[in-house]
């Protein structure tokens, strides 16, 4: 008896070996290539958090940036799977744009996308060659996705879309696979001067439901903390690496305030002089005005907020959770705790008219703050993506009239031309007018006297001394909800 047991255990022991090493030569010949099309200027948290976990794993990983780096055969011909991490609109818009070259170049690669975009274009992604859909915290799906090939089976089936809301161990972002931090977006400070800028995320989804957020059909209202230990393990590690700023990228900075908290004043304990900028929804700003003393006093120079509109009508249809009164409040809440606020807005909506549009200008104007918005949010035009909450609402009042696969959404055209010419006419005018080199009052003085025109109404441009002061700012100044120009389209 003694003796067959330990020829068992021997056996056993045997076919657990192979099992392993079977495994492990398996992980050798999976190289997997994580690519961002774009992500704001920022060094994209998304690829290297899942870098860290892949090569955790024992799989050969790469990163490719395409907002600082060119699709190559070297990098994509061995691959065996490749990820495009799709955030937003641009990013999207612009992997589409890449997608026959990535095929070309890595024709035997099994292609999936993740991020906020993926889910809600399944099915044109899929038509146009990829593999598998990930959304929400996705990182562990990914892992068993590349896990799931094998010697017999170099191209699995495609997969059902998955979309994970549970929480994952997040792992310290590994981001010696990505272009230095100072090829990315820089911090500008009011002298003109500027600083390297690292960039972190606290949280991931957010608990609002607001209606045009594309962040609700993936987490439909739910957060999830990334640990204390990670997001300052992650700060530590950019320094090194000469950051002199950080930038905070959560949808919304105040979604779990204790958290917040912690991190801060871990942060500015162990960094005292370092700066930070985050997002907060002005509805925050108001709940928790104790925070602001915290922000002023550890750090925070900037504050980023989605005003979206001074009309209350537009801002409940957007269930937004603030009013314009709101927004006026606030603006006096960080300009006594000396934080600048930089507001963005999205002027063009189904229920803009040409009155509340120039409103919004003149409210701009009338709380100095021309200096704090950048120009391109003076131009942009409401988004409807598949499963956006607009959709709740009527066509009458949406103006949709179809859905596009190719435009990655809803398309909606006014019941009043001149608004959608208006705001075509603003987005070039604005677009060449920063290529020009215009400052942000020249800017708005144009667009103010391009919409005045249009009202039939006399234009008095507003004078320097009225303006605002000047805040800081990100060197890069394209948002999520911005078309891609023609230069981000053919840069990779």
């Amino acid at each position: 008896m003694t003796t067959m047991k330990n020829n068992c255990s021997a056996t056993c022991s045997i076919d657990a070996t192979d099992k392993q090493d079977s495994a492990q030569n398996l992980s050798e010949k999976q190289r997997i290539v994580l690519i961002s099309p774009y992500d704001l200027g920022r060094q994209p948290f998304a690829l290297a958090e899942p870098a860290a976990l892949f090569s955790q794993a024992g799989y050969e990983v790469k990163c490719l940036d395409l907002s600082q780096q060119k699709l190559t055969t070297e990098v994509l011909a061995p691959a065996t799977t490749i990820f495009l991490y799709l955030s937003m609109l641009t990013a999207t818009r612009i992997a589409i744009e890449a997608m026959p070259r990535i095929k070309k170049m890595a024709p035997q690669a099994r292609i999936a996308v993740f991020g906020w975009y993926a889910p809600v274009n399944e099915q044109y992604l899929r038509e146009l060659g990829v593999d598998a859909v990930f959304g929400g915290e996705s990182e562990d799906d990914m892992l068993a996705y590349i896990a799931s090939i094998t010697d017999e089976d170099d191209h699995p089936a495609r997969t059902e879309t998955v979309i994970n809301l549970k929480r994952i161990n997040f792992l310290v972002p590994d981001r010696k696979l990505l272009p230095a931090l100072e090829k990315y977006a820089q911090l500008v400070l009011p002298d003109g001067s500027k600083h390297i800028m690292g960039f972190t995320e606290t949280t991931r989804g957010c608990k609002h439901l607001c209606r045009h957020c594309p962040v609700v059909p993936v987490y439909k209202g739910r957060f999830y903390a990334v640990p204390v230990g990670i997001v300052l393990e992650d700060i530590r590690q950019q320094l090194v690496k000469g950051a002199e700023h950080i930038s905070f990228g959560d949808p919304d900075f105040l979604n779990g305030p204790r958290h917040a908290r912690r991190i801060i004043e871990a942060m500015h304990e162990e960094f005292p002089k370092l700066s930070y900028d985050a997002v907060i929804k002005i509805e925050h700003i108001i709940k928790y005005p104790e925070f602001l003393p915290l922000l002023r006093d550890s750090g925070c120079i900037l504050v980023t907020t989605a005003a979206e509109s001074v009309d209350n009508r537009i801002l409940e249809h957007l269930e937004k959770g603030h009013t314009a009164e709101d927004f006026e409040k606030v603006v006096t809440m960080m300009d006594e705790h000396n934080i600048a606020l930089a507001p963005t807005f999205i002027p063009f909506t189904p229920w803009t008219t040409i009155d509340n549009y120039i409103n919004l200008l003149n409210k701009i104007a009338e709380l100095k703050l021309i200096m704090s918005v950048n120009p391109v949010q003076l131009s942009l035009r409401l988004l409807i993506p598949n499963g956006s909450r607009l959709l709740e609402l009527s066509k009458e009042e949406t103006c949709i009239t179809d859905f596009k696969p190719a435009s990655l959404g809803y398309t909606w055209v006014h019941n009043d031309p001149q608004l959608d010419l208006l705001q075509e006419n603003i987005r070039h005018w604005t677009e060449k007018a920063e290529n020009d080199g215009l400052s942000r009052l020249q800017i708005f003085n144009g667009i103010r006297r391009i919409a005045l025109k249009v009202a039939g109404r006399n234009a008095v441009d507003v004078a320097e001394a009225d303006c605002g002061n000047t805040i800081p700012t990100h060197s890069e100044s394209w948002y999520c909800c911005a078309e891609p120009t023609e230069q981000q389209l053919t840069s990779f």
